[in-house]
C-alpha cells in the first residue's frame, strides 16, 4: 500500500532555512578571507624576488620591470654587485649565488648554457639543481625573452614561483641565468591551515546554531503545537479545552484569539442545543395532545369529530407560532436583517404612542420624551418595544394604564413600558428573559414563551440590555438601555414639568 509523503515540519523547514544561510555566510566570509589571504601571500612572494635579483637586472642589460606578475614591493639585497670586479658570467653567477642567501622556503641555481653549475651552499634553503625540468624551462623563457622572466611551475617539490634572470658579459661567449625559486607550497600553508581552523570553527558554530535555532523554533511552534492539540480535543460534546495566553507578542495575540473564538463556538453550540431542548419540550405537549384526542376521538360521533378537529387546529397554530417566533430569535440573535441608521429618538417615541392607542383593553399613556439621535435599527428597536407592551397587555387587568416614555442621558438613551400589575418576582427578573420561561411558569396567556427572550436578544445586537424592576405601587418596569453612539449623539433637551420624577431615577 503506497503512504502518502509527509511533508517536512514547520520546525524542520525553518531550522533548514537558518542552516542554509548561515552555511552560505560563513562559505562566503571564509572563501573571500581565503582569496585575499592568498593573493597577500602571492604578491609577497613576488616582492621578494624581484627584489633579490635587483642588483642583477643592470648585468641583464634590463632595467624595466620583469615580464610575468611581479610587483614593486619594499625589500633589500644584503650586498650589491659590482660587474665591474668580474670578468666573466661564471665568476659572477658564482659570486651571486654565495651571495644572495636563500631564507626559509626559498634556492637559487646558477644556470650557465642550460646547465645547473652552481648552488648555495647553506642549508636556510632547499635545493633545487636536480630539478631538470625546471631548469629547462627557466632556460628556455629566459633566452628567448632576452630578459628577466617570471613563473609558477609544478614540480615534485611543490608549486614553486620564480624569477629567471639572464646574466651575459662583454667579452664571454657564455650565456647564464640566475634562478630564484620561493615554494608557494610552503608559504600558503600558514594560510591553509588558517582557512582549515575556520572550517572547523565554522562547523562548530553550524552545529551550535542547529541547536539553538531546533531550540528556539521548538518554543516558538509550541503555541501552535499546542493549538492543534487542543483542535483536536475538542468535541460537541466538551468545548472546555483552552490554551494559555502568556506575553503580548504576536503568539499570545492569537491564543488569545483563537481562546476568544472558542468562547464564542461554546456560547453558539450551547445556545443551540438548549435552543433545541427547549424546542422539543414545547413540541412534546401539543403533539401529545393532538395524538390522545385522535386515538380517543369516535369516529361515528360528529360532534366529538368536529371538537378532536378544533383542538387539532388550534395546536397546529400555537406550533406554527411558535416556529415562527424560534426563527424570529435565530435571526436577531444572528443579527441578520439588521439596517443600522440615524434614529430619532423622538419620532421613534411618537411612532410607539400611535400604535399602542390600538391596544384593546388597556389606557395607554406616554410619560415623556427624549430628543436625542442614536445609531440603531428603528424597526427592530421599536419591534422589542411593542413586544414589551404586548407583554404588559396580557399580564396586567383590563382597564388599568399603561405607561410608556423615553429618557436620554449622556451616555444611553432608556426606553421603558410601566404598568401597574401584579408585577414579577425578585428571583424572576433575570430568568424571564430566557426562552420559553414566563414568571411563575403562567401559560393562560398563550404565546411561545420567546417574546422576552428577542427582546433581549434584539437589545444586544444594539449593544444595550434589558431589565425589570418594580413600579412604585404594585406592577413591573421593562427598561431597555441602548448606548449613544459617539458622534451621533445630541444631548437631551429637558423633559416637561410633569417628567421630574423620571429625571431623577435618571440621575440616580
Amino acid at each position: 500500500m503506497h503512504r502518502a509523503h509527509r511533508p517536512l515540519s514547520a520546525r524542520t523547514r525553518i531550522l533548514g532555512a537558518i542552516l542554509v544561510v548561515a552555511v552560505i555566510g560563513l562559505a562566503i566570509v571564509g572563501g573571500v578571507t581565503f582569496v585575499v589571504q592568498r593573493q597577500r601571500v602571492i604578491a609577497s612572494v613576488d616582492q621578494r624576488l624581484n627584489t633579490q635579483v635587483a642588483a642583477l637586472r643592470t648585468v641583464a642589460g634590463s632595467t624595466g620591470a620583469t615580464q610575468g606578475d611581479g610587483s614593486d614591493s619594499a625589500a633589500t639585497v644584503t650586498e650589491e654587485l659590482d660587474p665591474a670586479e668580474f670578468h666573466s658570467v661564471a665568476s659572477y653567477l658564482k659570486a651571486a649565488v654565495a651571495r644572495l642567501v636563500p631564507a626559509q622556503n626559498e634556492a637559487a641555481v646558477a644556470i650557465i648554457d642550460g646547465r645547473a653549475v652552481y648552488r648555495p651552499s647553506t642549508l636556510s634553503g632547499f635545493d633545487i639543481s636536480r630539478q631538470n625540468a625546471l631548469i629547462a624551462r627557466a632556460w628556455n623563457e629566459s633566452e628567448k625573452a632576452k630578459t628577466a622572466v617570471t613563473g609558477t611551475a609544478d614540480t615534485p617539490l611543490g608549486a614553486l614561483s620564480y624569477i629567471a634572470v639572464p646574466i651575459t658579459m662583454p667579452g664571454d661567449d657564455a650565456h647564464g641565468v640566475y634562478l630564484r625559486v620561493v615554494n608557494l607550497d610552503a608559504e600558503l600553508r600558514p594560510v591553509t591551515a588558517s582557512i582549515t581552523t575556520y572550517a572547523l570553527a565554522a562547523l562548530v558554530m553550524v552545529a551550535a546554531i542547529a541547536g539553538v535555532g531546533w531550540f528556539v523554533a521548538g518554543r516558538l511552534l509550541s503555541p501552535i503545537r499546542h493549538l492543534r492539540e487542543t483542535a483536536d480535543a475538542i468535541t460537541l460534546s466538551d468545548f472546555g479545552a483552552r490554551l494559555p495566553a502568556e506575553g503580548d507578542d504576536d503568539i499570545s495575540d492569537l491564543t488569545r484569539t483563537v481562546n476568544s473564538m472558542l468562547d464564542r463556538l461554546e456560547s453558539s453550540v450551547d445556545v443551540q442545543r438548549q435552543l433545541l431542548d427547549d424546542v422539543r419540550h414545547e413540541l412534546k405537549t401539543p403533539i401529545t395532545i393532538v395524538r390522545g384526542h385522535l386515538e380517543l376521538m369516535d369516529a361515528a360521533d360528529p360532534a366529538d369529530v368536529a371538537n378532536t378537529r378544533a383542538l387539532g387546529i388550534a395546536e397546529l397554530d400555537r406550533m406554527t407560532r411558535l416556529v415562527q417566533d424560534i426563527d424570529l430569535l435565530a435571526t436577531v440573535e444572528g443579527g441578520e436583517q439588521f439596517e443600522m441608521r440615524e434614529v430619532a429618538v423622538a419620532d421613534l417615541t411618537r411612532r410607539m404612542g400611535d400604535l399602542v392607542a390600538v391596544i384593546p383593553g388597556h389606557t395607554w399613556e406616554v410619560e415623556a420624551t427624549a430628543d436625542v439621535r442614536i445609531n440603531g435599527d428603528p424597526d427592530r428597536l421599536l419591534q422589542a418595544w411593542l413586544q414589551l407592551a404586548d407583554n404588559a397587555a396580557k399580564y396586567t387587568p383590563a382597564g388599568s394604564v399603561v405607561h410608556v416614555g423615553s429618557i436620554a442621558t449622556v451616555d444611553e438613551v432608556r426606553l421603558w413600558v410601566r404598568d401597574h400589575g401584579p408585577g414579577i418576582p425578585a428571583a424572576s427578573h433575570r430568568r424571564i428573559f430566557r426562552r420559553f420561561d414566563r414568571a411563575g411558569g403562567k401559560r393562560s396567556v398563550g404565546g411561545s414563551g420567546l417574546g422576552l427572550a428577542i427582546v433581549d436578544a434584539i437589545v444586544k445586537a444594539h449593544g444595550g440590555s434589558c431589565e425589570v424592576g418594580d413600579t412604585p405601587g404594585g406592577g413591573a418596569t421593562f427598561t431597555i438601555h441602548v448606548p449613544v453612539r459617539t458622534g451621533a449623539a445630541v444631548l437631551p433637551h429637558p423633559v416637561r414639568a410633569g417628567d421630574v420624577l423620571l429625571q431623577r431615577e435618571a440621575a440616580e
